[in-house]
C-alpha cells in the first residue's frame, strides 16, 4: 500500500555524494584543507550550526578569519553548495511518477538554514516536492523521535500515513519506531520495488 505522504532524504538520496566527498579538491581550488574545516569547523561547530542553534556564517567567519584569511564564509559556502549538488535524476523521475499518481513528496534532512534554502530554491527542488524539513527549523533532526513528531504536527499526517525513503539504516529504524514505513535506500534497487 502507498504511504499518503513520502519523506525524503537529501544527501545519500536525492544529491548523489562525489567521489572523495564535495571537498576533494577545496585545498587546490580555495586554498583550505578539508582537515582544517573539519577540525576547526565541523568538529566544534557543526551540531549547532545544523541544529539552528548558530548560523553558518557566525561560526564560519571567525574560523575562517583565523585559519584561511583570504576566504569569505560566503565563499566557502557558495563553492561547498555547488560541490554537493549532484541530483539523482532517475530517482526523481520516479519520485515525480509517485507525485503524479498522488502521493505526497517532502524532503525530511538534517540541514542547516543555509543549504536548505539552497536546495530549495537554488537546485529548484521545491517544483518537485511539496515541503522541506531540515533539522535547523526543527531544532531536532533524525533519527530523534521528536522529529518525526515535529513532521506530524506541522503536516497533519498520521504516522500509518508516511513513509521515510533514507540511506541510513538508524533513520529507518527510527521512522519505523514512530509508526511509519521505513525504506532504506542504497541505489541498487528501483524506488517501486522498495514501495512493494
Amino acid at each position: 500500500m502507498r504511504p499518503k505522504a513520502l519523506m525524503v532524504d537529501v544527501d545519500g538520496v536525492v544529491v548523489v555524494p562525489r567521489p572523495g566527498g564535495w571537498a576533494a579538491n577545496m585545498e587546490a581550488d580555495l586554498g583550505l584543507s578539508s582537515a582544517t574545516l573539519q577540525a576547526h569547523f565541523f568538529q566544534p561547530h557543526w551540531s549547532d550550526v545544523v541544529m539552528g542553534r548558530a548560523g553558518l556564517h557566525e561560526r564560519l567567519g571567525p574560523v575562517l578569519a583565523e585559519h584561511a584569511p583570504h576566504l569569505t564564509s560566503r565563499a566557502v559556502a557558495d563553492y561547498w553548495f555547488a560541490m554537493d549538488a549532484r541530483l539523482d535524476e532517475a530517482l526523481l523521475g520516479e519520485l515525480a511518477e509517485l507525485r503524479a499518481a498522488g502521493v505526497a513528496l517532502h524532503l525530511a534532512t538534517v540541514q542547516e538554514h543555509e543549504r536548505a534554502a539552497y536546495l530549495w530554491d537554488t537546485l529548484r527542488l521545491r517544483d518537485r516536492f511539496d515541503a522541506i524539513h531540515h533539522s535547523a527549523a526543527y531544532g531536532c533532526g533524525k533519527p530523534d523521535p521528536a522529529f518525526f513528531a515535529a513532521v506530524e504536527a506541522r503536516t497533519g499526517f498520521a504516522p500509518a500515513d508516511l513513509a521515510l525513503l533514507d540511506d541510513r539504516p538508524d533513520n529507518v529504524e527510527a521512522a519505523r519506531a514512530a509508526g511509519w514505513r521505513g525504506l532504506l535506500w542504497d541505489g541498487t534497487r528501483r524506488l517501486g520495488e522498495l514501495l512493494e
